[in-house]
């Protein structure tokens, strides 16, 4: 017995050292090595060549200081410089470089214009609610005008509180699917949960039924074949990864599809934290009790989500899409007890930080409460402002966060920030019973956005991601009821509390914190 255990534990030693990503990480290492090599080489000639990096170096900083972005990249990239003058100037020149960020982005303008056709404003809605909220008039005139999401009635939202509440209703309605079925996700893994969902789709396809579905490439390190793709073909299942991890050191590896979007039928789009993985219904424990929430939404909105996929889908696309089959049909009378919705996406390719600033949004426009759930908290000094101004400004501002992270490193940073908020009033809770994934703003009663963007660099910045932003529907009294139900399996953090925090943990936070943007 211990020697098959041991022959066992040998095989998967060897299948791990010789994996494909064990592979790719090495040729990736060893690309980062000669740059690091060659400019430690340059460095032992500084005496040299000072003169050419002092003129280039400076060039760069009046560059970074100038340019359109947020200050916390800028201090890190002037850091790096300032530390490692070499090898800044030449990693910053090779970043900057890169022509694969340039396509996407131009890619992804050209798809925009051409579903932009698709995705009107109806006047009437934006006056609508302009009467009822003039604020979140302004809201959807920078969501229609900025980037092209327009503000929906006539939409239907339930909103689920856990994963093991969504999955069986996910499951009936891909049942129903008659047409298409369009599903786009972060993280999917083989088990229960995938492998439940995946026959549905093997037997939609052969009845001839459209199934695209979208993940990922970094699903491809551990958790599905490299070849998946081919494998869903076979059952009839048109299948992509996004942005494959190949053996190339390039920044575009580092703008991740966050999303989780399913369309059905441009009838029905789900969207939230919940990604496809046994551990999001809780049929496997990994970090306690996983806490997670989604929406489903059923009207006119949904055609904001079916688009969102298409535009991702055909970003490697030659052949253009015919985009009028999947649209949604518009309801002829208004439901004005459905209140707004908006979809947004986000994209490190658009100039625009959607989801900061539905957030921020959110924040400023509070009249009493701001409740948030969100797995990570590593923040930037605009989101550090506009957090303990409204708590200073009476306004209830409650975090929930994990009491067993996923990720000590970033779990440390996270509590770096405590301090400051909860001396300006911010309310901070951990869920002792486990991990919150959820990433939910809700507020007074009548405002709240369910999707996927975490409270960090990489969800605000980085990422690809998603969500929907509601007004005025019965379901953000849902929201706001599982908040509260939330709230009694956590306990609050104080000051003195953090004085119990291990001095490790303490200095990995502080250290960390200089490099969070990357984070």
């Amino acid at each position: 017995m211990n020697n098959r255990v041991v022959k066992k534990a040998k095989k998967g030693i060897f299948s791990l050292v010789f994996s494909r990503s064990a592979t790719i990480f090495l040729l990736i290492f060893l690309q980062l090595a000669f740059m690091v090599t060659a400019a430690t080489t340059l460095q032992e000639y500084i005496i040299y060549m000072y003169g050419a990096f002092q003129v280039v170096g400076a060039v760069i900083l009046i560059s970074l200081i100038n340019q359109k972005g947020n200050p916390a990249f800028t201090m890190t990239w002037m850091l790096l410089i300032l530390i490692f003058p070499a090898f800044g100037c030449l990693f910053y020149i090779w970043v900057k470089a890169q022509l694969g960020a340039r396509y996407i982005g131009k890619r992804l303008r050209k798809l925009r214009q051409d579903t932009s056709s698709y995705m009107m404003q109806d006047p009437e809605v934006v006056q609508s609610i302009r009467s009822s909220k003039p604020a979140n008039a302004n809201l959807s005139y920078y969501m229609q005008h900025q980037i092209g999401f327009p503000t929906y009635r006539n939409t239907r939202v339930e909103y689920f509180p856990s994963g093991e509440e969504k999955f069986p209703i996910f499951l009936q309605e891909l049942q129903k699917a008659q047409h298409f079925i369009f599903l786009e996700y972060f993280i999917v893994e083989e088990g229960f949960m995938w492998e439940s969902i995946l026959e549905i789709l093997k037997e939609k396809a052969a009845k001839g039924v459209e199934v695209r579905f979208m993940y990922d490439g970094m699903c491809s390190i551990s958790m599905l074949p490299y070849n998946y793709p081919k494998q869903l073909k076979k059952y009839g299942i048109q299948c992509k990864m996004f942005s494959p991890i190949r053996p190339v050191l390039s920044t575009t590896q580092n703008n991740r599809d966050h999303r989780k979007i399913c369309v059905i039928d441009g009838k029905v789009g789900f969207t939230g934290g919940i990604n496809l993985g046994d551990e999001y219904i809780n049929q496997k424990e990994r970090f306690g009790y996983w806490k997670d929430t989604a929406i489903m939404l059923t009207g006119d909105a949904v055609q904001s989500l079916t688009m969102m996929f298409l535009q991702m889908w055909n970003v490697t696309e030659k052949k253009a899409e015919d985009f009028s089959k999947y649209t949604t049909t518009m309801s002829a009378q208004v439901h004005r007890e459905l209140g707004y919705m908006i979809p947004y996406g986000d994209s490190p390719y658009d100039n625009e930080d959607v989801g900061k600033e539905v957030y921020f949004h959110i924040l400023n426009h509070a009249k009493k409460y701001v409740h948030i759930m969100t797995p990570y908290l590593i923040l930037d000094n605009e989101m550090i402002d506009t957090l303990t101004r409204a708590a200073k400004s009476g306004i209830e501002v409650c975090i929930i966060m994990p009491h067993i992270p996923d990720k000590w490193y970033a779990f440390a940073v996270a509590k770096t920030y405590y301090k400051e908020l909860i001396e300006a009033g911010v309310q901070i809770y951990e869920f002792t019973p486990g991990f919150v994934h959820a990433k939910v703003f809700v507020s007074d009663d009548d405002t709240a956005t369910v999707g996927t963007v975490n409270l960090d660099y990489r969800s605000l910045y980085l990422h690809f991601e998603c969500g929907v932003f509601i007004y005025n529907n019965p379901t953000v009294w849902e929201i706001e009821k599982d908040f509260q139900a939330t709230l009694k399996r956590c306990e609050r953090v104080s000051v003195m509390d953090l004085g119990k925090v291990r001095l490790w943990m303490r200095l990995c936070g502080r250290v960390l914190r200089l490099i969070a943007p990357l984070m």
